[in-house]
């Protein structure tokens, strides 16, 4: 499951590297902060992009960012592991509604459609039995057809 949560979180991205690291202790994968940035902006310099980002935060989000954002040692271009900030799944889904793009409406709509989503299978608990059952349905039909040969 959690192959499949790498694996969505990459899709979004449209093919862009993003440096990814799992924490087993915790059971999250982290990723790369400028990683998220540079895909999401097409920023020459994602990092200064990151850095004027942080500047403009108030007190109150340095400070939660500060609670969440671990500085993980990720592999770069030239081969060598440096020290580079890095959110779990949550924290770059927040960090992407804070990006001022076009390129992040896309994630942006996601989020909102999830959101209903949820907020609708809460309210009416047929919805949420309905979509496991399909995936039931999905899995069952994959182990099957996999049998089959």
């Amino acid at each position: 499951m959690e192959n499949d949560k790498l694996e969505t979180i990459s899709n979004l991205f449209e093919g862009k590297e993003i440096r990814s690291m799992w924490d087993a202790e915790k059971e999250e994968y982290y990723f790369s902060v400028v990683d998220v940035i540079g895909a999401l902006t097409e920023s020459s310099d994602s990092k200064d992009y990151w850095y004027r980002l942080k500047k403009r935060m108030t007190e109150e989000e340095k400070s939660e960012l500060s609670t969440k954002c671990r500085q993980l040692k990720l592999k770069s271009k030239d081969g060598k592991f440096y020290s580079t900030d890095t959110l779990d799944t949550k924290g770059i889904l927040r960090l992407i509604e804070s990006v001022p793009s076009p390129k992040a409406e896309p994630f942006k709509l996601w989020l909102a459609q999830m959101g209903k989503e949820r907020i609708d299978e809460v309210f009416d608990p047929e919805i949420a039995v309905n979509r496991e059952l399909t995936i039931i349905e999905v899995v069952d039909m994959m182990i099957n057809g996999l049998n089959k040969d």
